[in-house]
């Protein structure tokens, strides 16, 4: 059963998702709308939709899909965070590992940019995506 840190920080992760969403979503009730008219389960109420927005409750695995396709966000993202962060000392061990030679000032990027807070983190990685699939 999640803690309610976990819940907490669950909530967090939604918010910023549906914040930066196209679509704005205004409350509860917009939102148990607005899921409901994407998922193929039963359905939510917004009661249920509150109980997500005030740290009170975690959706299941099955509603937690929904919501992250929805929202265009990694479903594990959404439900525990980023993954931990490799220290400066494991970045600059695996580029010395690599077959190609990475510069200073690139091996100093991945370092700051493994520094920042998490929804950073995350943005960064979204935009560089975006990038590579406007050149791909």
């Amino acid at each position: 059963m999640p803690t309610d840190t976990e819940k907490a920080a669950f909530t967090k992760r939604l918010e910023f998702a549906l914040r930066r969403s196209p679509e704005s979503v205004q409350g509860a009730t917009e939102l148990a709308l607005r899921f409901n008219l994407r998922h193929e389960g039963n359905a939510i109420s917004p009661q249920t939709a509150h109980k997500w927005l005030t740290g009170r409750a975690i959706p299941t695995n099955d509603k937690l899909a929904t919501i992250a396709k929805w929202l265009s966000v990694d479903q594990h993202w959404l439900h525990y965070g980023p993954a931990p962060s490799k220290s400066t000392a494991e970045i600059r061990d695996a580029a010395a590992k690599g077959a190609k030679k990475v510069s200073p000032e690139l091996i100093n990027l991945a370092v700051k940019i493994q520094e920042l807070p998490p929804h950073r983190r995350y943005l960064v990685e979204e935009l560089v995506e975006q990038l590579q699939q406007e050149i791909g």
